[in-house]
């Protein structure tokens, strides 16, 4: 009983879905995945050290929340239970990552660091297409690339609450249930966060001047830059 009074405080729709999932619907673990593939792909590429393994543990995501559904009661919403779920297995493949592959790095790592708009960074990817001109999307492309470098120098546990608020839109009650902490601490790492990225991004607009700085400055401006209340 104590499960079912559970789904029935959650959201109608929500609390329909969890529940066609713990009944093992096949339909609705596909909608899920619609759903929340994209959101949790970016969410995870923008925490991992090395991108390339977004899409590994993206699946390791989703093996997670199909083997945990029944476990899930609605103490929080059902997108804060997988984000959660995501930045642990996020975070567990860094740790792998610094323990056994950071000592391997060597020329290869260091040719594609050096490439900063390369392939491998994922925001071109993960980001819709708006059909913009190609010199628009290059310069887009130009601009998310530098975003995306800047934002792997900001430090944990600051970056992933900026990736959450800025890039996810999660709300800072939502980024308070996700991380177990207070509100006040998601504002005081948020300001943090965005101070670091501000600094990082401070001399590539000063180099580029009002080529491209310009419009970057005004994007930046009205996400991952406005201060935190």
């Amino acid at each position: 009983m104590g499960h079912v009074a559970s789904i029935v405080e959650m959201r109608p729709e929500e609390a329909a879905v969890v529940a066609e999932l713990k009944a093992g619907s096949e339909d609705a673990y596909a909608s899920l995945i619609a759903q929340y593939h994209q959101p949790v792909y970016s969410l995870v590429a923008r925490i991992l050290t090395n991108a390339d393994d977004a899409p590994d543990v993206t699946q390791d995501v989703f093996i997670k929340v199909f083997r945990n559904i029944g476990g899930f009661h609605g103490q929080s919403s059902l997108r804060t239970w997988i984000y959660r779920i995501a930045l642990h297995e996020a975070y567990n493949q860094r740790r792998w990552w610094f323990r056994h592959k950071a000592q391997e790095v060597t020329i290869e790592v260091q040719a594609s660091e050096s490439e900063d708009a390369g392939p491998r960074l994922c925001w071109k990817d993960a980001l819709a297409d708006e059909r913009q001109s190609p010199f628009e999307s290059a310069a887009k492309s130009e601009m998310r690339a530098l975003v995306e470098s800047a934002l792997r120098k900001v430090p944990e546990p600051f970056r992933t609450v900026v990736v959450l608020r800025d890039l996810e839109g999660l709300a800072y009650e939502e980024i308070a249930e996700v991380l177990h902490v207070r509100v006040g601490t998601v504002k005081s790492r948020l300001m943090r966060g965005r101070a670091t990225l501000r600094q990082s991004l401070a001399e590539f607009f000063t180099v580029t001047g009002p080529r491209t700085g310009r419009e970057t400055v005004t994007v930046v401006d009205k996400g991952l830059c406005e201060e935190a209340v």
